[in-house]
């Protein structure tokens, strides 16, 4: 059984994610989501999906990244 580094629940289908050399237990991917998911800069969403990047600043989408004044990063439109 692993012990949740987000919420401390013991479980007996707990996993780990490693990230970046560092490894973490979690009991559900709301729990792993809140803790290693890079955040929106903009809005502070948490991106689970692509999201969008420039100079190492992180957006959930292309209006957000246009109101950190971002304007070359575009959403996928097809």
């Amino acid at each position: 059984m692993g012990k949740c580094d987000s919420c401390g629940n013991e479980y007996d289908k707990s996993f780990q994610v490693s990230i970046a050399g560092k490894t973490y237990t979690f009991d559900s991917f709301e729990c792993a989501i809140r803790t290693v998911a890079p955040r929106c800069e903009h809005c502070g969403v948490p991106i689970i999906g692509h999201g969008l990047e420039k100079n190492g600043r992180m957006f959930c989408c292309g209006h957000c990244a246009s109101g950190e004044g971002v304007t070359e990063l575009r959403d996928r439109s097809d």
